[in-house]
């Protein structure tokens, strides 16, 4: 019998010291910048450009986390705005995909291998490329310089990613469940609801984040191109405030950046269970 310990110890010591030696040196590339920005937040403007460079703050403090709100008016107002565009992206594309998903995984129609390729191919374009096209369509719709200038053209990018992830997902639960659901009586919407979702919520769950983390982050161009008026405007604009005519509080620019990403990160901290559930299930069967 195949001990459990034997079937871990698959490696020799020095194997295993070559994959540690390999993560550290992966996680190094990963996360310095992390932590210069952060170190940068804490050193006095005048010092940044000083020589020799140095790495570690001298008299660092955390002034510029107390000066950024200062420097520019109604920051808070931008973190707030990010969360709301993203949360709203986040539900919207959750209604619609769904039942999108759960249809593309469990029943066969025509033309439903070029719609999910035509889902691809529009996960292939720029949202740059596609500027001019969403600022008219905008402009006929009449929502510029408001939340949804921002929502709309978010949700359209996102729902083919989201679609060809949960469907995927779905087609791990069992065609038999489906079935005895319907000999039972239950019908399609039923089913969805009763029998799908309860085993699908993992799967759910990582298209939510992906989808939060996705909008959150694509902000920036939108924001800019569809919307002229400040109480619209989200973080990555406000970010942009710190780079002045003459010179860029960088500083205050790392704090604010800082700050600003904090929410979402205690967000995914305390969802990370779910997420790694959700990319996990199905991997190993009983």
């Amino acid at each position: 019998m195949t001990t459990r310990s034997a079937m871990i110890s698959r490696y020799r010591w020095w194997e295993v010291v070559l994959i540690y030696c390999g993560i550290a040196v992966f996680l190094t590339f990963v996360l310095a910048p992390f932590v210069e920005g952060f170190l940068v937040s804490l050193k006095p403007l005048s010092l940044l450009f000083s020589t020799p460079y140095s790495f570690w703050p001298e008299n660092g403090s955390l002034d510029a986390y107390r000066t950024m709100w200062t420097s520019v008016p109604g920051f808070g107002w931008y973190i707030f705005n990010s969360f709301l565009i993203s949360f709203s992206v986040t539900a919207v594309v959750l209604i619609l995909v769904v039942p999108a998903a759960y249809s593309f995984a469990r029943f066969e129609f025509k033309g439903a291998g070029v719609t999910l390729g035509a889902f691809l191919a529009v996960n292939m374009f720029s949202g740059a490329v596609l500027i001019i096209p969403l600022f008219r369509l905008m402009r006929s719709m009449g929502v510029l310089n408001t939340y949804l200038a921002m929502i709309v053209p978010g949700v359209a990018f996102l729902i083919p990613s989201a679609i060809w992830l949960l469907r995927t997902y779905m087609l791990r639960i069992p065609r038999e469940l489906h079935e005895a659901a319907y000999m039972d009586g239950a019908g399609y919407l039923y089913t969805l609801r009763r029998v799908v979702l309860p085993i699908a919520m993992p799967g759910i769950t990582v298209v939510a984040i992906t989808t939060f983390i996705g909008a959150y982050a694509q902000q920036f161009i939108y924001a800019l191109t569809f919307n002229s008026r400040t109480e619209y405007m989200p973080l990555p604009v406000g970010l942009f405030a710190y780079f002045g005519k003459q010179e860029v509080i960088w500083n205050e620019l790392m704090a604010a950046s800082f700050v600003g990403i904090a929410p979402a990160m205690v967000l995914i901290f305390f969802m990370q269970r779910y997420l790694v559930a959700g990319l996990t299930a199905g991997a190993v069967k009983s």
